[in-house]
Formats: C-alpha cells, structure tokens, sequence
C-alpha cells in the first residue's frame, strides 16, 4: 500500500517515525457523464470568469472569499510559515477510554506504519501500551492543509488511526426527535424484544453490498448486447413513509426470521420481558391484599355486629327484670295495706261490741 504521509507519533519524548497509509477504499462503481444523443464524453474546464480563457492546473491556486465577494490570495508559502507544531507529527495529547469517543465523529481510517528499523521498538512499544490500557491515543495531526482530530487505537498488530470530527463539527439534533407524542405499548415492545432476539446476532465479514453487485451484473449484461437487469415485479418494491400496522409487521417479522434460520415460526405466544413480568406479579399480590383486608373488613363488620346485638338483648333482659321486680313491689304493698285495712276493721268492731 502507498503511504500518503511521512512524519513521526510524538509520545511524550519518545517520537516514532511512521507512515501514513489509506486503511479503507471505496468499491461503490462509478460513472462518467456522457452526451446522450451521440455517447459523447462530457469534460469540466476551468475557465476564468473574467477572461473566459480556459485555465491550466499548473496556474490555479488558492484564496479566501470576503463577505464583500474580494478574493484574498492564499499561496502555499504563506500556510507554510504558519506555527503549525503538528505539520510532521501525530502529537498525542491524552489516553482515554474508548467509550468516550462519540461513534459521529469518526471519520476517515488509516494504517500507521513504522518506518524503518530504528523505528521498531518503540512502535511496538506503544502499541503494547495501548493494548495492555484498554484505552485509545487522543491526537492532533495536520494532513491537506489543515490540523485535524485523531484516535489511536490497536488493530491486530498494528496501530490504526481514525480521523476524528472536531466538537464543533458536530451538529446538535434539534428538530430531529418526532415532535408528535407517541406511546408504545408493552405487547410491542415484547413483540421487538423477540424480534432482536430472533435476529441475534452476525459476522460483519460476511456482509457486502447486494446493490453493487447489481449493478456489476447488469453492466455486464448491457457489455454482452443483452437489455441489463428486468425491472421488478410489482408488488416487489419496497416503499417508504406507508402507513403500516405495527403489530402485524413486527409479528410477520418475527415469524420471517425464525423461518430464515429453521425456527418454529408460531410467535402467538410470547414469553413476557422481566418487567412485564414483574409488573403482573406486583398487579396479583395487590390484588391479593386488597382481597384480604376487605375479608378482614367484613369479619370485623360482622363481630362488631353480633357484639352489638348481644348488648341490645342484654339491655332488654335487664330491664325486664327491674320491670318484674317493681310490679312485684307493687302488689307486696297492696297486699300489706289490704291486711293492714282488715285489721283495723276487725279492731273497731270488737270495740263496738264491747
């Protein structure tokens, strides 16, 4: 692989010599514009506006546009005299944990070669350093004329270095979120458990892109007189922005990846999450309590009304009693003067008759 840039990591004092070499490349097929009336190539020309004349590489070069439309020149001697420490180096400038990176800012990836023999040692050095930290190198590197943001992490056995977005670069996502409530229900949220569990998990090596290939084929199609690819079937696309049911389409989901990996397809019966399942055992024993304080309430609404029931009748015998007993008195005296009016009567006639 070619390198694209020579300099050196600066680890404290320790500086590594390297090469910078492209880590990824694009695979997607690319087209030319063309004349469609006769297959013609069509070119862009650098032409001055001022002059018209077409301008050759060799006489284009730089400037900085004013709010006021003036060009500002900018030449290479003039970026070249600018304190830029980073301009040969990958200064290292943190260790952090590579949790701490946010996946948005990455950006392009390299391969950092060491460069030569003396070279060796402490690239292997860092390297092992990096791996033994379970941490990442934060560092500021200069590459196509401008200081830029990078990570330094282990790969395999050779130190891979991703092109990082500044703080500033990335944009807040305000107005992103959907605007509109929305509630999502328990029995789809199981219905989406299932179907990440169903889908699992997969080797990332064995995906590769389906619309290439088609492309691939179709222009080797067109190359051998054939007429390419046939447009699909209608019914075979697949659209956006349909209004679906949620239910169904996860359920038909669920039941299209079991059957993708020879699993039962019946998703009727879902076992409920932890929460769910949680949430119907708390739902019983409430019920359960409220169950039994309102025996317990009922019990107690009996006794208290047997015990008032009993101190009525009790209430009742009592005063029977103190009724018996003044009638009873009553004829006691009755009786009394009775007697006490025959005696009298029986002591004035013996009286008289003496």
């Amino acid at each position: 692989m070619r390198s694209i840039w020579n300099g050196a990591i600066s680890f404290g004092l320790v500086s590594i010599p390297i090469k910078l070499v492209n880590a990824t490349e694009s695979r997607s097929v690319s087209f030319r514009q063309i004349h469609t009336e006769d297959g013609g190539r069509v070119r862009y020309k650098k032409v001055c506006e001022l002059d018209g004349e077409e301008v050759p590489q060799a006489e284009i070069g730089k400037a900085y546009e004013d709010a006021d439309g003036t060009m500002i020149p900018i030449t290479d001697e003039d970026l070249a005299a600018l304190p830029l420490p980073t301009a040969k180096t990958i200064e290292i400038v943190a260790f952090v944990p590579a949790g701490q990176i946010d996946p948005l800012q990455m950006d392009a990836a390299y391969y950092l070669s060491a460069n030569g023999v003396p070279a060796a040692k402490p690239y292997t050095l860092l390297r092992e350093a990096l791996k033994r930290s379970d941490r990442v190198a934060l560092a500021k590197y200069a590459l196509r004329g401008r200081e830029r943001l990078g990570m330094l992490r282990v790969v395999d056995d050779v130190i891979a270095m991703h092109g990082l977005l500044w703080p500033d670069e990335i944009r807040a996502p305000e107005g992103v979120a959907p605007e509109t409530p929305v509630t999502v229900r328990e029995a789809e949220l199981d219905l989406a458990d299932a179907l990440m569990a169903t889908l699992g998990e997969v080797d990332v090596s064995t995906l590769h892109d389906d619309y290439r290939t088609a492309v691939e084929e179709m222009i080797a199609a067109k190359a051998a007189g054939g007429e390419g690819v046939a447009p699909p079937a209608p019914g075979e696309e697949t659209g956006g922005g349909r209004v679906i049911d949620l239910m169904a389409a996860l359920e038909n989901s669920v039941r299209a990846a079991r059957e993708a990996r020879g699993e039962d397809a019946v998703v009727t019966e879902l076992k409920p999450t932890r929460k769910t399942a949680a949430k119907k055992a708390t739902a019983k024993k409430t019920a359960a309590r409220k169950t039994a304080a309102g025996s317990a309430t009922e019990k107690s609404a009996a006794t208290k009304g047997a015990t008032a029931k009993g101190a009525t009748a009790k209430k009742a015998t009592a005063k029977k009693a103190t009724a018996k007993k003044a009638a009873a008195k009553k004829t006691t005296a009755s009786k009394t003067a009775t007697e006490s009016e025959t005696t009298a009567g029986k002591t004035a006639a013996r009286k008289r008759t003496a």
